[in-house]
């Protein structure tokens, strides 16, 4: 949810860098989403006539996230030290398509002009994320096992 969360509120941030999780979880969301408001649509008699998904509500929703979306890619390309720019190479067709999807795989790059590692970052967790919780010894756990 830290990262749904950070992606809606810097939905109009196009500088900074964003981690792959991030980046994956918000686009998780927005595919669940997509589905449940196509369920939404078919079940109030919204969706468009003929078509096999789509309807109102499934439109507004996604041109909702459709800023937070371009942003957080932008973020996304700029942690491994890509202008934002190469997001538009994603109008091309299958080639395009392949190298944006592994360009979004790639692991974050260290310091670069777009700021600090996000996995790293000055203070050790920089990017909204809060620090791992300390892990319990074996056997602490609710059953005392």
């Amino acid at each position: 949810m830290t990262a749904v969360r950070t992606c809606l509120s810097k939905y109009v941030d196009f500088s900074g860098r964003a981690r792959r999780s991030e980046y994956w979880y918000f686009a998780l969301f927005s595919f669940l989403v997509g589905i449940a408001t196509n369920i939404i649509d078919t079940v109030i008699g919204t969706d468009y006539d003929g078509a096999t998904s789509g309807g109102l509500v499934n439109t507004v929703v996604s041109l909702a996230l459709f800023l937070p979306s371009l942003a957080v890619g932008v973020r996304r390309l700029h942690d491994i030290d890509r202008s934002g720019w190469w997001i538009l190479i994603g109008i091309i067709p299958i080639i395009g398509w392949i190298l944006i999807i592994v360009w979004f795989c790639t692991d974050s790059k260290a310091d670069n002009k777009y700021g600090p590692n996000p996995k790293t970052g000055p203070a050790g967790y920089e990017g909204g994320y809060p620090p791992p919780p300390p892990a319990a010894p074996y056997g602490s756990g609710q059953y005392g096992g």
